[in-house]
């Protein structure tokens, strides 16, 4: 995989490739990751890549031209383009395992006020982190290639990831590690049978638990078993 992002801070995503488990894997050529700063394409005197906004208004909106010419340079038949926007689809998990899939992703990252419109057109998704305003598309592009990346064959063992909160339309289940008891609190017996089953069910109807009572929208439109549902019903009946 190769990921471009078109950005006025290149300098942002230095602590992304170059920390923990994204760091290793970069070393080991799992994927590419370029930035490309679009200012040194404007035609503008003075380095600019924004302006005034037709018909008043406050605020600086980037211009098409840098970002265009910028996007040119690098586009292929293989490239997906991402405008980072609050018009955007929210970000999930599993928008960011399809993408994960892709060959090349181009990320473009706003700043100031804006896009100009016509930029959209150019776009082959827009993508939001969710219902806030940043003061530039850098962190949420930052956050989405954490996420694209740990799915990228080799970054992670694929079973570290086979469980994630959200992968199956759950939470994850609760886990735990050494001590087995700690200031009196201890680790389910069933977590220490060796029965694997048992351990499978456990976790599956712990995981509904969860979800159940910290995230119950993700349940509304997910198909569920009738030992399932009766286990969330039981949930959502305490609970309110």
């Amino acid at each position: 995989m190769k990921i471009s992002v078109l950005t006025l801070f290149p300098d942002y995503f230095q602590s992304l490739i170059g920390t923990s488990i994204i760091k290793r894997a970069y070393e080991k050529d799992l994927f590419s990751f370029e930035t490309i700063d679009f200012r040194t394409f404007t035609k503008e005197k003075h380095g600019h890549v924004d302006d005034t906004p037709y018909g008043g208004g406050a605020g600086m909106l980037l211009m098409c031209q840098p970002i265009l010419d910028a996007l040119a340079s690098i586009r292929t038949e293989d490239s997906t383009v991402i405008l980072l926007s609050p018009q955007g689809k929210t970000f999930n998990q599993q928008m960011a395992e399809k993408l994960a899939l892709r060959s090349h992703l181009i990320f473009i990252c706003g700043h100031y006020e804006g896009f100009d419109e016509r930029i959209r057109d150019y776009a082959d998704v827009q993508i939001s982190l969710g219902d806030f305003v940043l003061t530039g598309g850098e962190p949420a592009c930052a956050v989405m290639c954490d996420a694209i990346l740990r799915l990228v064959p080799g970054v992670i063992k694929a079973d570290s990831s086979a469980d994630d909160s959200f992968s199956s339309g759950l939470l994850e289940y609760p886990q735990y590690t050494r001590p087995e008891v700690y200031d009196g609190k201890r680790v389910p017996e069933v977590l220490l049978s060796g029965h694997h089953a048992k351990i499978a069910a456990w976790r599956h109807e712990q995981a509904l638990i969860n979800t159940a009572r910290h995230r119950p929208d993700l349940l509304e439109n997910k198909e569920l078993s009738a030992s399932d549902q009766k286990i969330v019903d039981d949930i959502l009946k305490n609970k309110n």
